[in-house]
């Protein structure tokens, strides 16, 4: 029957803006995002205090740093740090194209989820343009693995995420979730889960120069007794996987295009899924880029395999 998959790029209908706290940096930044042409990507102009400016390309050969977030860039330079929960949204909304400015160096943490900037595209709404989309289509699988953790990419008819994380914390324990990611299915099940951590690793990340902005209006903090300190609790039974997964969809926007296929991990993070990615588009004959054909009443279109370009987001 085929797959089930939009076949043009989208971008925003029109601009809109948020401004709020960086999680790590504590300090005030604004970002505002503008439709974009077909095939442009999405691209983060970062405005600098001279009034200079400077393009980065969310793509994972751009990416600089995983530790703690995913970072653009050069961390001891020219950065935009927390790219993920804002790519997360971008992604599985299936927003292709936008041009992103922003003037600090790290993207606003918000509640710490993705929920403002699903609720911020809803609202200016999402507009198809009249280039189709390309997608990579695993073919084989690709596992790495990292002392007790690995990722691996498989075959599978349509998007799909396997995630599972196991902490010495009876606050989490060992949760796993599973879905095949629409739109929908992102607004009502993922997108607001929040950014977790732990009160006994404060003092550590703040002698380090991070978590600055943390607080429990955007995190969810487990207090030394091991239970969440947050009044209102859990926004979901098991928020601590759900952001997890949320986390690998940002992450793995970075291949520059969705992927048709299963990711798969287990005690996984930015670095891991960084670098299964890295692992998988090095690998030409695991992927294929491919774009919906032509459809017949009552059925769902085929993908085709194209002819990529010289230049490619997939070309690293």
């Amino acid at each position: 029957m085929g797959i089930d998959l939009h076949d043009y790029q989208t971008t925003l209908n029109s601009r809109v803006s948020l401004s709020g706290t960086g999680v790590h940096s504590g300090k005030t930044v604004s970002i505002h995002f503008s439709p974009a042409d077909p095939d442009t990507g999405i691209v983060f102009t970062r405005v600098l205090g001279n009034g200079e400016t400077v393009e980065m390309r969310a793509l994972v050969a751009e990416v600089g740093g995983t530790d703690l977030s995913t970072i653009l860039g050069d961390p001891a330079g020219v950065h935009v740090a927390t790219v993920e929960h804002l790519l997360a949204a971008l992604s599985s909304l299936r927003i292709d194209n936008l041009a992103i400015e922003i003037d600090g160096n790290e993207v606003p943490v918000l509640d710490g989820s993705a929920g403002p900037f699903v609720e911020a595209f809803d609202q200016v709404g999402i507009k198809q343009q009249a280039v189709k989309r390309r997608y990579i289509r695993i073919v084989k699988p690709v596992r790495i693995e990292s002392g007790a953790s690995w990722a691996e990419f498989r075959p599978h008819d349509g998007t799909r995420f396997e995630i599972e994380i196991d902490f010495d914390s009876p606050a989490i324990g060992r949760q796993f979730y599973a879905a095949d990611v629409t739109p929908d299915l992102f607004r009502k099940d993922i997108a607001r889960a929040r950014t977790f951590g732990f009160m006994k690793d404060v003092e550590r990340l703040w002698a380090a120069g991070y978590a600055l902005g943390s607080s429990l209006e955007n995190s969810v903090v487990i207090g030394d007794d091991d239970r969440v300190i947050n009044m209102e609790g859990l926004r979901y039974s098991n928020e601590f996987v759900r952001h997890k997964m949320l986390d690998a969809m940002g992450d793995l926007a970075l291949a520059g295009a969705r992927f048709i296929g299963c990711f798969r991990s287990y005690r996984g993070g930015h670095r891991l899924n960084a670098t299964a990615l890295r692992r998988l588009l090095s690998d030409r004959s695991a992927f294929e880029i491919v774009e919906t054909g032509r459809r017949e009443s009552g059925r769902k279109a085929e993908m085709i395999a194209v002819n990529a370009p010289v230049y490619a987001p997939w070309a690293i």
